[in-house]
């Protein structure tokens, strides 16, 4: 015998009553996507391994998913990666703590009134689409429930990549090796001889730390990345203006001359030459690496060929004594909780209409699903905005035909501009992607209101939706 649920599904004895919506994940993308549908009286269950909100900016989170360490500090500037209705205290540094940023977090969900329907210390252990295009989630706990849409926001900054494949004599290095994702603090460099793998923020973020500590810090590059100062011109260098207007190449040779010469080629401190012109590649953001280069403190190498004893040696036939290699390698996007051959990301590529929506899932969202130069909350906000006013009816999707043509484009540009790498596959510009997505979402609205169109009831609020 089925009985009503409040918001006029029908549940089945002794099951839970079905909401509108499943939300996996309290990161910062999904109180995001949280507040969202909060604010749109959407009914909704957010799911949160963890016991607090903020997911990777949670130091030694709960979970064991978050990749924060001791003396993490934000590498975009406090306005840029705020939220636009609810800015960071004054009192805040231009680049703050992590602890700052979890509070932060913490203080957004309490403000906008929704902690009420996070589920802490509960994962989603598996989604599945049924054949009348509901959701049945099984959680950790062993419960089971239903729902009429999916939005996820699980993070693509947990499930660590290593070398593929594994550099040959490693499985015998007397050391230690660890990825930067189990890094904690430079306590663990104290005395020692360390090679960090990587040119990325993580990489030159965890080889400054060693250099203050160990007996000798060494930089291996896989790759040339050009470096970006924290500060330029007396003010953080991402509040110098960058126009979506503006054509992109114009803009990128614009930002490659300011680099070279504020700071010079990056060769000149004996790293390698980038094969790419600024923006084709993520950049890197650090204020501190080339001042410990000049100092001596961090030696540049080439990338890691091998591993000979206690020696690891570079592609150039150098050799170096280490005691402990991290490997600065990046990270796998992964959806556990779904089957792979059903929602997946091979080689971390995966084909959505602008990053959120599935072009053959209709009720299937991603948020914070990209990479851009810049932080990804104030995007992951638009998109919740976005999912929240498609899921009401005040946005329609354009036709499966148009979303696969975007896509296509979409990737065949991404192709054309970015270095081939498993790091560009979800790749946006942070003003350009905010920019067209506001004209996207008005284009919707206006596809909306001329086709009359309408959700599934339930994603509709009515009188008989829980007001929160």
């Amino acid at each position: 015998m089925e009985q009503p649920s409040e918001n006029g599904h029908h549940a089945a004895a002794g099951e839970q009553p079905r909401a509108t919506v499943c939300l996996i994940g309290a990161g910062s993308s999904g109180i995001a996507a949280a507040k969202a549908l909060h604010e749109r009286s959407i009914d909704f269950d957010c799911f949160e391994k963890s016991d607090r909100v903020g997911g990777n900016w949670v130091f030694e989170n709960k979970n064991g998913m978050s990749a924060a360490y001791r003396d993490l500090f934000i590498n975009t500037s406090r306005p840029r990666m705020e939220y636009s209705d609810f800015p960071m205290p004054a009192s805040y540094p231009d680049f703050p703590h992590h602890a700052q940023i979890a509070a932060y977090f913490e203080e957004y969900v309490d403000h906008f009134g929704f902690r009420d329907r996070i589920t802490f210390e509960t994962g989603v252990e598996h989604a599945a689409r049924e054949r009348d295009g509901s959701w049945t989630v099984e959680l950790d706990t062993g419960e089971t429930r239903h729902y009429d849409a999916l939005i996820v926001a699980n993070g693509h900054h947990w499930s660590p990549r290593w070398p593929e494949p594994a550099f040959p004599g490693s499985e015998s290095f007397p050391g230690q090796q660890l990825h930067a994702h189990s890094y904690i603090d430079n306590s663990i460099f104290a005395g020692k001889r360390v090679v960090v793998l990587g040119m990325g923020n993580s990489a030159m973020d965890i080889a400054v730390e060693s250099s203050y500590v160990a007996a000798s810090t060494h930089l291996a590059a896989r790759q040339g990345v050009w470096i970006i100062p924290k500060y330029m011109f007396g003010k953080p260098v991402d509040q110098i203006r960058n126009d979506p207007r503006v054509p992109f190449k114009i803009r990128q040779r614009l930002i490659q001359q300011l680099i070279r010469s504020y700071a010079g080629p990056p060769e000149r401190y004996g790293l390698p030459k980038p094969d790419h012109r600024f923006g084709e590649a993520h950049p890197t953001i650090s204020g501190r690496i080339l001042d410990r280069m000049q100092h001596g403190t961090i030696t540049p190498k080439p990338n890691i060929d091998s591993f000979e004893g206690s020696q690891v040696r570079f592609v150039d036939g150098s050799t170096v004594e280490a005691d402990v290699v991290v490997y600065c390698t990046g990270y796998k996007i992964s959806f556990p909780f779904f089957d792979e051959d059903f929602i997946s990301a091979p080689e971390n590529h995966i084909e959505l209409f602008r990053r959120v929506f599935h072009p053959d899932i209709p009720n299937v969202f991603f948020i914070g699903l990209l990479q851009p130069l810049g932080a990804i909350m104030p995007l992951a906000e638009a998109q919740g905005a976005w999912v929240g006013d498609h899921l009401l009816g005040d946005y329609a999707l354009p036709s499966q035909a148009e979303m696969r043509a975007d896509i296509a484009a979409d990737q065949a540009a991404m192709r054309q501009r970015y270095v081939a790498s498993k790091r560009h596959t979800i790749q946006v510009d942070f003003d350009d992607y905010l920019h067209a997505l506001a004209r996207e979402r008005a284009a919707g609205a206006a596809r909306a209101r001329a086709n009359g169109y309408l959700p599934p009831a339930p994603c509709r609020p009515s009188a008989a939706t829980t007001a929160f």
